[in-house]
């Protein structure tokens, strides 16, 4: 299959170079002078140093030429990159085919990657959300990962799955859309949460309970957003947030650390120097959450840390000074 990866962090990147190994892949860079150093480097050292490309890897020149018999597109922007390529698809009638690998709300809006796609390009597009376990490094590195492809066409959703899956990068087709996305997107919220805990200390029992009544959370919210529960429990669930609470290549758990230290959100983000998605999830998921009614205190708490100063410990006092509840609650 001949497809596109539009999007050259680290994640998309890391797509190119593991789907090349059974497909035709162009990996296009929206700036020219980084497609310019990808095809004379042959490896992203801004965003995914060490990791050399396959010789079947191509890097694309011109937009139209890459896609222009494209099967399948790939976007992996950030979320924030998602509305304005799918413009570009619609308006240069370049609508292909495609599915997403970026994660959280949109900002602004509090919509789902999903309604984004369906706002530039019409609900009968065939879209799907590739969302799981998966750091970049990793999955460069041939290292084995398994993920969710969730796609608004049953026939359409396994077909990818089943074409893009390999003994390394294992793909597991999913119908519940909204689900595989708000996994994806509410894990990077508590991921944060989990780096504020281990970074004031509070031990592995925190850490442990953070995360259940983290699923919680989530699972409330993407119920009230239509997912299916079962979807929690699994890969796009679970799975995303036990590897992004705890896994030290996360970068939004690296936000938490470095608010529990005591830095502002300008210095994390100044040296972090990729995108950490769950800083704009956050106050997305909190405000869409107040509309909806849906009790997600985890979700205020970090809101209240990143956007209205609120100091780490006494955010986290706040969360266990809270009267107890029946659990499944």
């Amino acid at each position: 299959m001949k497809l596109a990866v539009i999007g050259a962090g680290a994640w998309g990147t890391a797509l190119a170079i593991s789907f090349s190994a059974r497909h035709a892949v162009t990996l296009w860079a929206r700036q020219p002078a980084d497609r310019t150093a990808l095809q004379a480097e042959r490896e992203n050292r801004k965003f995914l140093p060490g990791y050399r490309f396959p010789n079947a890897l191509h890097i694309g020149s011109d937009f139209h030429q890459t896609l222009a018999d494209t099967e399948l597109l790939v976007i992996a922007t950030p979320i924030s990159g998602l509305r304005p390529v799918a413009r570009l698809l619609h308006e240069n009638n370049l609508v292909r085919p495609l599915i997403w690998a970026c994660k959280g709300l949109e900002a602004g809006t509090a919509v789902l990657p999903h309604q984004i796609v369906a706002d530039e390009l019409g609900v009968d597009a065939l879209c799907g959300a590739l969302s799981g376990p998966s750091f970049a490094e990793e999955v460069a590195g041939g290292l084995p990962t398994a993920v969710t492809l969730a796609a608004n066409d049953s026939a359409f959703g396994h077909r990818t799955a089943l074409a893009l899956h390999s003994s390394r990068f294992r793909i597991y087709a999913s119908d519940d859309l909204p689900g595989v996305e708000v996994g994806g997107a509410v894990k990077n919220v508590m991921a944060i949460a989990t780096g504020i805990c281990d970074g004031l200390g509070l031990g592995l029992n925190a850490r442990a309970a953070l995360i259940t009544r983290g699923v919680a959370e989530i699972a409330r919210f993407g119920a009230a957003l239509g997912g299916h529960p079962t979807t929690f429990m699994g890969l796009a669930g679970i799975g995303d947030l036990i590897l992004t609470c705890t896994g030290n290549l996360s970068r939004n758990r690296r936000v938490g650390l470095a608010l529990a230290a005591g830095k502002t959100l300008a210095e994390i983000l100044d040296d972090l120097g990729h995108v950490a998605e769950g800083v704009s999830t956050t106050r997305e998921v909190a405000r869409r959450a107040e509309e909806l009614a849906v009790d997600m205190p985890i979700t205020r708490a970090v809101e209240a840390i990143l956007y209205r100063d609120e100091p780490a410990a006494k955010a986290v006092e706040k969360l266990l000074s809270r009267d107890p509840k029946v659990e499944a609650s």
